[in-house]
């Protein structure tokens, strides 16, 4: 988080904070709250020390990984490492390029936070990626909150840690989670102990705010979501598959009807070997 942002959250927080005692010129002076936070300044909660480690692979969703980036690059004191196998540009789905910030073997070894991705073939490959998948399996079997978005569910299943827990993915792959051993859930994020899973692609500015709010209070988080604008207003009405015209989801049915296949295929062998 540059040095620019801090300062820039730093006033919005602490002007949305005081917002109920705003003081102007023919007012009295502002009454002491007689509880929630001090006023005169950004209560020692709202900063932390924790570590975010966002994988990166070839071929994962950008917005799946972007928009949770946002919501935890505002958490105040924390260090986000963008992970990938090298320090060499990751590429995802749609061409759009991130640069790593470190390396698996480079990456810290105790995490507060494992996020993972989803993507299409990038991650079927990467549920085959057994160096990948090791990295995954030893930072989440030691991390305080265990994460992803969309596909990226299938990741952490593939690396042995959605086992007896409820989880979410994206709708057309949720079903697969019974092959690695979670309860689907259809909803849009889903914790279950430490594991917080985030429904397909825009779901991720859910379940980043959703943990923003956990790690610092409900104020903080708001704050953070004024920051964004994040209100959204779709101009259709088709973001789920329950709301969703019978033609447009029978064809994305169809468009994704392999891609299902082979993400079955590639679990199956995974827990094979």
């Amino acid at each position: 988080m540059t040095t620019e942002r801090r300062n820039f959250l730093r006033l919005a927080t602490a002007a949305l904070a005081a917002s109920p005692w705003l003081v102007r010129a023919a007012d009295p002076a502002p009454p002491k709250p007689a509880s929630g936070h001090d006023m005169s300044m950004m209560p020692a909660s709202w900063t932390g020390k924790e570590q975010i480690g966002m994988l990166l692979y070839a071929g994962f969703t950008a917005l799946d990984f972007v928009g949770p980036q946002y919501m935890f690059a505002n958490l105040m004191g924390a260090t986000v490492h963008h992970i990938a196998r090298t320090m060499e540009p990751v590429t995802s789905d749609t061409r759009l390029t991130i640069v790593p910030t470190t390396t698996l073997a480079q990456a810290p070894s105790d995490l507060d936070i494992l996020f993972v991705p989803g993507g299409s073939d990038g991650t079927i490959a990467a549920m085959q990626n057994g160096e990948l998948l090791a990295f995954v399996a030893d930072r989440g079997s030691r991390a305080k909150w265990v994460t992803s978005v969309c596909t990226g569910s299938l990741v952490l299943g593939a690396a042995g840690l959605l086992r007896g827990y409820k989880a979410t993915s994206h709708w057309v792959t949720r079903p697969l989670l019974t092959a690695v051993g979670a309860t689907p859930v259809d909803a849009r994020v889903v914790r279950d102990r430490n594991r917080i899973t985030g429904a397909g692609v825009s779901a991720g500015l859910d379940l980043g705010l959703t943990i923003v709010g956990m790690l610092r209070d409900q104020a903080y988080a708001e704050t953070v979501q004024l920051l964004a604008e994040y209100a959204p207003e779709p101009p259709y009405g088709a973001g789920s598959p329950h709301t969703a015209s019978p033609m447009v989801k029978g064809m994305l049915d169809d468009m994704f009807k392999d891609f299902g296949l082979r993400a079955r295929m590639a679990l199956d062998k995974n827990a094979a070997s």
